[in-house]
């Protein structure tokens, strides 16, 4: 499913169905939700712990994100991270980050920080939503799933295993 979601993406390494992976076995998915559909996944959301360097606790990453193609634009990756923000909130998350596109993460009151960073990444492409109001100031670090691929995160890239074809598998 998440290899279908991202196959035509211009901005995606095709990696993310292995993050999906190293976060499950890594025991990192702090909250990991699905769409089903007639007993088939069709999208899936990721949030996993991310280290801010001024030792802000309880910050997570967004993402992966996935929807197959026939139902993006339909809300389902909406729903999705709204009922995962919703579940960190729950969890006394202080706030939540991702990389991604300004125009869909806005709407969800992502904004781009004046003091958070993340490394390598693009100011304009990374987003942060305090729950509290405040955001940190530091550097952000997601989690190791990340920067064992190649993406906007790191160009190293480690062969991950492949995505196991089964409903639980993201």
């Amino acid at each position: 499913m998440t290899v279908a979601a991202f196959k035509t993406l211009e901005i995606s390494n095709h990696t993310e169905q292995f993050i999906i992976v190293a976060l499950r076995a890594a025991n990192a998915l702090v909250v990991s939700l699905v769409a089903e559909l007639d007993g088939c996944v069709i999208g899936h959301v990721a949030f996993s712990p991310v280290t801010v360097s001024g030792g802000t606790p309880n910050w997570y990453g967004l993402g992966p994100v996935s929807v197959l193609p026939s139902y993006q634009r339909q809300g389902i990756g909406t729903a999705l991270i709204r009922e995962g923000l919703s579940r960190l909130k729950t969890l006394d998350a202080a706030g939540c980050c991702v990389v991604g596109h300004p125009d869909y993460y806005r709407k969800f009151g992502f904004e781009n920080p004046s003091g958070l960073v993340l490394e390598g990444v693009p100011p304009e492409v990374f987003f942060a939503l305090p729950f509290d109001g405040r955001t940190p100031v530091g550097t952000v670090v997601f989690h190791e799933a990340f920067t064992r691929m190649p993406n906007k995160m790191n160009p190293n890239y480690q062969q991950g295993p492949p995505e196991r074809d089964s409903r639980r598998q993201a």
